[in-house]
Order: C-alpha cells, then sequence, then structure tokens
C-alpha cells in the first residue's frame, strides 16, 4: 500500500535550508520516492491551520518511507534540515 511522508516545514535558516533543498531529492529517489508536493502556493479553505510550507512524498510502502528516513543516505541532509527549519513530519498510508 502506499505511504506519504508529509511534512510541514517553517524554515529558519533559509541559506542553510537551500542547501538541504539540494541534498535531499537523490536519497528520496534511491528508496523509490517522489515529490508530490514541494511547496508552492497554498489557500486555506477551512479551518485555522496556515502552515508556511508543506512537503508530500510518496513512497510504496510505509516501510519503505521509514526506511528512506531513518538511512545513513538521508541521515546528514536530515541533520542540516533539523538545524535550519522546524518540521513536523509523519508517515500515512493511502491508496
Amino acid at each position: 500500500m502506499a505511504a506519504y511522508v508529509i511534512a510541514e516545514v517553517t524554515i529558519t535558516d533559509p541559506q542553510g535550508f537551500e542547501a538541504y533543498r539540494q541534498m535531499v531529492p537523490a536519497t528520496i529517489a534511491k528508496y523509490g520516492g517522489k515529490f508530490l508536493v514541494r511547496g508552492g502556493a497554498m489557500e486555506m479553505l477551512e479551518g485555522n491551520w496556515e502552515p508556511k510550507r508543506l512537503v508530500i512524498i510518496e513512497f510504496e510502502s510505509a516501510e519503505r518511507a521509514k526506511q528512506w528516513w531513518a538511512s545513513e543516505d538521508y541521515r546528514e541532509a536530515k541533520e542540516l534540515r533539523q538545524r535550519t527549519a522546524q518540521t513536523n513530519l509523519i508517515v500515512i498510508e493511502g491508496a
């Protein structure tokens, strides 16, 4: 079953985060993931949720998504993201 990593990101160091943005695509591709949403214009339709930036990445399974997140391939990029942004990150199974 497909799974999606969903990240709500507030960038605190734009220059450092740009380096992260350059590093991460190859790690995602190595684990079979693909970006569905990577930032972009948002418009609130209901409620009071106002994320600064959303990212949605599709993987073939939740297990594969978790392998990517915990991988040595992603370790350096993840540490950089954690220093340059505040992130809420989940994995969810879906259709």
